[in-house]
């Protein structure tokens, strides 16, 4: 984040709080705000997942200017992003919805979680959502930002970790 141009402060810029309903986390744009639900999240990975999908949103934010409030574009986009790297659609949590299939399953999944995120947050229908996500598919889930590649293991992590801080190193040689 910092990297980026956002000053991060743990203090003002993550809250702990008791939600309603089944949601685990939510991107405060007007306090540029993380709020985890403690009530909701089950576990240390659950947790993580959690933060990190949320983190994409912040990052989002920064660097893109996301117009949350009136763009579903933009919200579809950054959705579609925390989707794919925040680990959402790993093949264990799949699983353990029950939903895994072979071909494509990634990209699927992806779009799936993308139109619940939206629907979770805006009053719109199904139909305007799918064809919002459908709309940023293609750019939005190849764009890897900040990391890279999608971190589908701790492994990936570690990696696209690395490439994160040598990539001044490599871009200074070209």
């Amino acid at each position: 984040m910092e990297h980026s141009g956002c000053a991060v402060n743990r203090e003002r810029h993550f809250s702990c709080e008791d939600c309603s309903g089944n949601v685990s986390g939510g991107f405060d744009a007007s306090a540029s705000q993380i709020v985890l639900c403690q009530n909701n999240i089950r576990n240390q990975a659950h947790m993580s997942r959690v933060v990190t999908h949320e983190l994409i949103h912040a990052f989002d934010h920064c660097r893109a200017h996301v117009d949350w409030f009136t763009n579903v574009r933009h919200l579809a986009c950054s959705e579609v992003r925390a989707a794919n790297l925040s680990g959402d659609c790993s093949l264990v949590n799949e699983i353990f919805r029950l939903h895994f299939g072979l071909k494509q399953h990634h990209q699927t999944c992806v779009r799936d979680r993308a139109i619940l995120s939206i629907l979770a947050v805006r009053n719109i229908s199904k139909e305007v959502a799918r064809k919002a996500v459908d709309e940023v598919f293609e750019s939005c889930f190849n764009d890897h930002e900040p990391f890279g590649r999608i971190p589908h293991n701790k492994t990936y992590a570690r990696y696209a970790h690395r490439d994160f801080q040598n990539r001044d190193r490599y871009y200074s040689n070209i």
